[in-house]
């Protein structure tokens, strides 16, 4: 299941299509066309053969007489993952043939290692063709604790504050983002607001807290239905763990049935049989108790 983070930020460049464009240009220092307007297109990048083939964002930035000056493949990357250096040039051609105009590739992660990961240079194989990701990490993400600049820009600032808000310049920005805040649509301040105050360090959180006058907790229903399925999946991994520490053998179709549970109480039950049983079949049985 893709985290919080991979979604929030996903949903960052969605809120405001020239975040890309921005971010390649400020931060990157990469020369970007002229454009009227910014548009999110379709990030199915499938064609005749059936395959995985859904870029996590595309972005195109369109020109004079409505006509794409710039496609932009933003891909969020949160860990390794093999596969990337094969998909990456696919999402890059296709989205390049799809929209007929120049295409790179961007990718964001929130973490210096995983930055140098993705930097990589892909080598396809065809001479003269190697893909050198751009990639926006922690580092290359602007400070924003002016109040007025996260006002114009309020999804930049939730973006220093996931990058930069464990640092000693966490409350600064905390302080910057809620000046915003209050211009904020209600959906947007509720799940903008959870992402800051999580990517803050303790000391900043408790400062913004204050400065809210009440005890913050999980208000919009992104976050909320994200924090739901990242307890279902623990528990769910709980169980499975508990076999295995016993050394009972745990069939495909019971694992799958665990993993695919989403009660709570359920998933509570089969910890506690889990812990029991001598035959991981066992831990499906209904009973009358």
């Amino acid at each position: 299941m893709p985290s919080i983070t991979h979604e929030a930020l996903i949903e960052l460049f969605k809120n405001r299509p020239t975040l890309a464009a921005e971010m390649l240009q400020s931060a990157l220092g990469q020369r970007i066309p002229a454009f009227q307007e910014a548009r999110v297109e379709s990030s199915d990048l499938t064609e005749i053969v059936p395959s995985d083939r859904r870029a996590d964002l595309v972005v195109v930035l369109v020109g004079a007489q409505q006509r794409p000056a710039l496609g932009i493949v933003v891909e969020v990357q949160l860990g390794v993952d093999p596969n990337k250096p094969y998909v990456w040039p696919v999402y890059m051609t296709q989205t390049r043939a799809q929209h007929r105009c120049p295409t790179r590739l961007l990718v964001v992660t929130t973490d210096p290692a995983m930055a140098r990961w993705c930097s990589r240079p892909i080598h396809t194989g065809h001479p003269g063709w190697t893909l050198r990701p751009l990639v926006l990490g922690p580092e290359g993400v602007p400070v924003v604790t002016d109040a007025e600049q996260a006002r114009a820009a309020p999804e930049v600032v939730v973006l220093s504050a996931m990058a930069h808000g464990h640092s000693g310049v966490g409350e600064a920005i905390g302080v910057a983002f809620l000046a915003a805040a209050a211009e904020l649509d209600e959906e947007r301040r509720a799940v903008y607001g959870d992402l800051v105050l999580s990517s803050m360090n303790e000391a900043a959180r408790r400062t913004l807290e204050a400065m809210m006058k009440s005890g913050y907790v999980f208000q919009s229903e992104f976050a909320r239905s994200y924090v739901a399925k990242g307890k279902i999946e623990a528990k769910a991994q709980d169980v499975l763990a508990v076999l295995e520490s016993r050394g009972v053998d745990v069939p495909a179709e019971v694992r799958e049935r665990v993993l695919a549970s989403t009660d709570l109480a359920e998933l509570d039950r089969w910890i506690r049989r889990a812990a029991v049983v001598g035959d991981a079949r066992e831990l499906l049985v209904t009973t009358g108790t």
